[in-house]
């Protein structure tokens, strides 16, 4: 039998290990709950374009709801994120310096060498004159910027440039050399700016450290623009480009290379997503060939899928069970994934349920609870799917009032935010029908996302960003 002594031992030991348990999970608890009341990432808190404890204005104007507007300087369509009192944001600045003898022009695309629009999506106009859809090679160095704004009155706290210098090719027309968004964790927070590098600063702007990963070919030079991933101490970087593609995972306080994985890709712009399926952490990435999972851990495919269309750009979503990827350039697809399985996929009954029309070339889809939000092409269409059934409850409906959309559905307060490259911004009910609750116009072009945190929803525009609420 043991003393008293050896029971009194036991007991102290027992709750040590109790309350480290304790505290531990609250420190998670509360680390997940300051992360839903912040918009930390692409996407926001869940990667599903969700914000689930927020609820801004669905009514606003130039006039009305406008907490702030600040002119952002230099260019980009990436959505900001917001934690606790600050913002961030990626833009890139031309400096005026000329560089003699960068200029390089690129060749016009013929027809047939040119992707033409799929028939759902509106047909472009050229590019920039004398170059088709491609651009010249800049001769113009650049910064590459990382802001942090004050969210009460949108003014400057600090500003870093991560690089400067003169990118080694062009853009497509309609965005800049700055579409990634930075990621944060309420300690670190990441600027990524693809061929210019990946950046760590703190939250009062000191550089804790930098990584290059090389130089990207994009397909006809229409430049990067898929974001990072973050879980725990582990960042993600999709490098999909016309030239040795991969995926690698660095640690997020030193940089340090964890894992790096070839992939037989060309050109994506669809960011990763990682999904903690029954406590196994896995990234999933969308691609023309495949959608692949892998071990976040060690960087080896789970699973992997086909039936995507050509130039994927829309980011996957997941719920607890299922991940939903999509394109729609050249085609149409969607397909509703059951997590658990491992293996090729292609054609089994790992495939909930698939779609095959009105699917978005450039937004990101919206998993809002059981309901699945998208946009046809780049059109102001919106659709709404039972993520259960795979039928639709909105198919296809034009929203009058959206002349184009590059900007990715948002979701808050149960409703859902849709924003045009017009400067309309549609709010509609989340609901099995198509209810519009408001319609609001702003002096600006929108093709970044919303992102929303508490009170406010914030709309990154052509020109300016804006803070809107009614508080």
């Amino acid at each position: 039998m043991k003393t008293h002594s050896q029971r009194l031992k036991t007991f102290l030991a027992t709750s040590t290990v109790v309350a480290t348990f304790l505290s531990s999970s609250l420190i998670l608890s509360a680390a997940a709950n300051s992360a839903n009341e912040n918009w930390p990432q692409w996407r926001g808190p869940l990667s599903t374009g969700v914000a689930p404890d927020a609820n801004p204005p669905s009514n606003w104007s130039e006039t009305n709801n406008i907490k702030w507007k600040v002119k952002i300087p230099g260019n980009g369509n990436a959505t900001p994120i917001i934690w606790g009192n600050q913002i961030f944001i990626q833009t890139a600045i031309a400096t005026g310096k000329k560089v003699e003898g960068a200029t390089e022009k690129k060749p016009e695309a013929t027809p047939a060498a040119a992707d033409a629009p799929a028939d759902n999506q509106p047909r472009r106009r050229p590019g920039p004159p004398g170059g088709g859809m491609r651009s010249d090679k800049p001769d113009e160095k650049y910064q590459f910027v990382l802001l942090c704004l004050d969210r009460q009155t949108g003014k400057t706290l600090w500003q870093k440039v991560a690089r400067e210098e003169v990118p080694h090719e062009g853009h497509h027309p309609d965005h800049g050399f700055s579409s990634y968004s930075p990621v944060t964790d309420g300690k670190y927070v990441i600027a990524y700016f693809g061929s210019r590098g990946i950046h760590c600063y703190d939250l009062q702007g000191n550089l804790k450290w930098s990584k290059d990963l090389g130089h990207m070919q994009t397909k006809m030079a229409f430049g990067e623009g898929s974001s990072p991933a973050l879980f725990g101490d582990t960042i993600v970087v999709n490098w999909d480009h016309e030239s040795g593609s991969f995926i690698v995972a660095l640690d997020k306080k030193t940089g340090n290379e964890l894992w790096r994985q070839p992939r037989e890709e060309g050109t994506s712009w669809a960011s990763p997503i990682i999904v903690d399926y029954k406590g196994k952490p896995q990234v999933i990435t969308d691609a023309s060939n495949k959608i692949r999972s892998y071990d976040l851990a060690t960087g080896k495919i789970i699973w992997e899928c086909t039936g995507l269309t050509a130039n994927v750009i829309p980011s996957p979503v997941a719920d607890q069970d299922t991940v939903y990827s999509m394109s729609g350039f050249k085609g149409n697809a969607l397909l509703a994934i059951k997590l658990g399985h491992t293996g090729d996929l292609t054609g089994t009954d790992a495939i909930a349920w698939s779609h095959n029309k009105s699917t978005p070339y450039v937004p990101s889809p919206l998993l809002y609870g059981d309901k699945l939000y998208f946009f046809a092409g780049n059109n102001g269409m919106i659709s709404c799917f039972d993520t259960k059934s795979g039928k639709p409850l909105i198919d296809a409906e034009r929203l009058e009032d959206i002349k184009g959309v590059y900007a990715s559905p948002a979701g808050a307060a149960n409703r859902v935010y849709l924003a045009g490259r017009n400067g309309a911004v549609l709010v509609i009910k989340n609901s099995d029908k198509l209810e519009i609750l408001a319609t609001n116009k702003l002096d600006d072009e929108f093709g970044a996302s919303p992102a929303i945190a508490g009170k406010e929803l914030f709309l990154r525009g052509k020109e300016s960003l804006y803070c809107i609420s009614d508080k």
